[in-house]
């Protein structure tokens, strides 16, 4: 698939996901009744579906949560002139806030009712600046290890070209939800 074929199928993508959250109640916090006895992945396939809310601080970065499935999320951002530094590129922090959010809720998804997690350690590996010329990138996380205590992840993100822009990897502390 060519590289404007592959944007164009993003764009669609996004266009779909983002009226849906958009028709849901919107960026904030999911009541607990809501989220109560639900796997990580059905609370993500819950706000993939605007059931529940989304995050607010992907409409504050303007990124998008676009899949979650076992073990895997991927997210996909506008990187635009507000989050560039004073070096013309964009800011190191919301590169490593989508990837971030990829490496999360991969985690997320792995999350049998009753368990949560914490990111413990996060290490960002930039790899080439990043402009508002490239129209879109993507962060994909993909779980390495999940366990009772500790969960591992990696994640990339790239354009639709496939150019690597930063990696990066996380170790989340896995723990049991306080009951409420």
């Amino acid at each position: 698939m060519s590289q404007s074929n592959l944007l164009e199928q993003w764009l669609a993508e996004e266009r779909e996901i983002i009226a849906r959250l958009d028709g849901g109640p919107g960026p904030g916090l999911a009541r607990p009744d809501q989220i109560e006895g639900k796997t990580g992945l059905e609370v993500m396939q819950m706000m993939l579906a605007g059931a529940i809310p989304y995050a607010a601080i992907a409409k504050t970065l303007d990124f998008t949560i676009i899949e979650a499935r076992p073990g895997v999320a991927i997210f996909q951002g506008t990187p635009l002139p507000q989050h560039l530094n004073p070096l013309g590129t964009i800011h190191g922090g919301w590169v490593a806030t989508m990837l971030d959010s990829a490496l999360g809720c991969s985690v997320h998804t792995m999350m049998p009712p009753g368990r949560g997690y914490t990111t413990a350690e996060l290490g960002v590996n930039y790899v080439k600046g990043l402009t508002p010329r490239i129209e879109r990138v993507r962060a994909e996380g993909k779980v390495i290890h999940c366990g009772k205590q500790l969960a591992t992840a990696e994640a990339r993100l790239f354009g639709p070209d496939g150019t690597l822009y930063a990696h990066a990897t996380t170790t989340c502390l896995v723990f049991e939800l306080p009951k409420r």
